[in-house]
């Protein structure tokens, strides 16, 4: 990270706990003019005073962290690719110098693009729905608030905490402890602990359509018997995060500004103790060590643990413990049509955030070969990391049961290069081959690359050129150019 993010954070927290330059640097014991040339880029942040400042404002070292201002620049590049700017003639360096040198001025930037985009793209619903209503084909009213999505904030949220929350390991933990669980017989250990407190467990095949339940009331946790065995010990340890540790889930939802709503509130909940069930049916400290020896070979784990494809990848992205750290992951699942249902990246890899995502990453290719694991490596256009190594495949969701409804999505799990040997899917792949790696972006509009045949929109870094009389690969490159 270089000085100038750090001088500007520093300016933000001070700034926004409303502390004058003289106070912070007395409780820091410098002084006033040498604070004043910190935040202004002119002296080095030493590593103790980092870590004052960290208990000082009561923040994590991480949220020092540069992957932080490199996704904050990148979601400003790619808000500043809409075609609406084109002709103030914006480039990649004024962008990021913004979002170094004034990040809350960038986020507040984000928030107004993102309040545009909602507002045109309710624009066209509702000539879309004025079109249907004078065909006689509109059923109903529609909501032109223009909201946050729940889900956009959760994610934003994940991927600010690293997707690592010490406390629902800890919870974990000591459910392995006091259930006395046991590989193999987590459900009916679960089930017993639960009695045990008052809370009965039903498996009913009459609950085809929902599968889970807990009756208040009743004091019973219903789940459909058409659930396969991961899913039903991964829905029962959910259930037991959301009766008996309501409380943290609620501490660590409703104290974070991130989270703007009920409803995304609401959601992170529903995903913390979907975390808490991954660690549940995969501790932390066996899961890790496993991983390590086996080499993160996913069905190994899966077999190992007794759980999903998409659960121990999901799980992969989590481990980040101070002195435990495994392969820093990032995960990927979309479903056919392209829409991007979960993401995280701990790899440093970017993900688009207003707009469809590369159609060359091999997330999106392992639909040509259902259930068959696809190795790619990769390189992006810019960045560090920029070379990835991913592995991807489709996996089935649904219930048992003939004719019972079924989807299915593909799952990415990635990492960058100089880490893939630890992987066991790299044996055999020249990890220094770069003609080999397959040359991938972030989305089109923010990729400058020039031969690239599934290319739909032109790149904001090139000036669009047609031409009549040549086509190359695309029609928005100019092959001779």
């Amino acid at each position: 990270m270089t000085t100038t993010n750090l001088g500007s954070k520093v300016r933000s927290k001070r700034r926004a706990r409303r502390m004058t330059q003289a106070e912070l640097a007395r409780r820091m014991g410098i002084s006033a003019s040498y604070l004043n040339l910190i935040e202004h880029n002119q002296r080095p942040l030493t590593a103790t005073l980092l870590i004052k400042l960290a208990q000082e404002f009561s923040l994590e070292l991480s949220e020092f962290a540069a992957d932080e201002d490199q996704r904050l620049a990148a979601h400003m590049l790619e808000a500043f690719a809409d075609p609406v700017f084109e002709e103030h003639g914006l480039n990649s360096a004024e962008v990021r110098e913004l979002a170094n040198s004034s990040p809350a001025i960038a986020r507040a930037v984000l928030t107004l693009y993102e309040q545009f985009q909602r507002a045109r793209e309710s624009l066209v619903e509702l000539a879309e729905v004025s079109y249907a209503t004078q065909e006689g084909h509109a059923e109903g009213a529609m909501n032109l608030r223009g909201e946050v999505l729940p889900s956009e904030e959760v994610n934003e949220y994940i991927q600010h905490h690293m997707n690592y929350f010490g406390e629902l390991e800890q919870r974990a933990e000591q459910l392995w402890v006091a259930a006395k669980l046991k590989r193999g017989a987590r459900f009916a250990g679960m089930a017993e602990w639960l009695e045990r407190q008052g809370i009965g467990v039903l498996l009913s095949i009459d609950e085809q359509r929902i599968v889970r339940r807990y009756d208040r009331d009743l004091r019973r946790i219903n789940l459909s018997e058409a659930l396969p065995p991961s899913s039903r010990n991964f829905q029962l340890a959910t259930q037991i995060a959301l009766i008996c540790h309501h409380d943290l889930l609620e501490q660590l939802s409703e104290d974070d500004p991130i989270l703007t709503s009920t409803n995304s509130r609401t959601l992170a909940r529903l995903v913390l103790a979907n975390y808490f069930a991954g660690a549940v049916l995969m501790p932390y400290a066996s899961f890790h060590q496993t991983a390590v020896t086996q080499r993160y070979d996913i069905e190994l784990l899966a077999n190992r643990f007794g759980t999903s494809f998409e659960q121990v990848c999901h799980r992969l992205t989590t481990l980040r413990r101070a002195g435990a750290e495994g392969v820093p992951f990032h995960m990927l699942r979309v479903d056919i049509a392209g829409n991007i249902s979960k993401r995280f990246s701990g790899s440093g890899i970017q993900f688009a955030r207003f707009s469809g995502a590369c159609p060359r990453w091999n997330v999106f290719r392992a639909f040509q070969t259902p259930g068959l694991i696809r190795v790619q490596t990769s390189i992006m256009p810019a960045g560090d990391p920029n070379k990835f190594f991913c592995v991807a495949r489709t996996v089935a969701h649904g219930r048992g049961g003939y004719g019972a409804p079924r989807a299915t999505l593909a799952v990415g799990l990635g990492c960058p290069i100089d880490r893939a040997p630890e992987l066991v899917y790299a044996d055999g792949v020249d990890l220094q081959d770069e003609e080999g790696m397959l040359a991938v972006g972030v989305t089109c509009r923010l990729c400058e690359r020039r031969d690239c045949e599934q290319r739909v929109l032109p790149s904001l870094r090139q000036p669009l050129q047609l031409r009549e009389d040549v086509r190359g690969v695309s029609m928005y490159t100019d092959p001779e150019g």
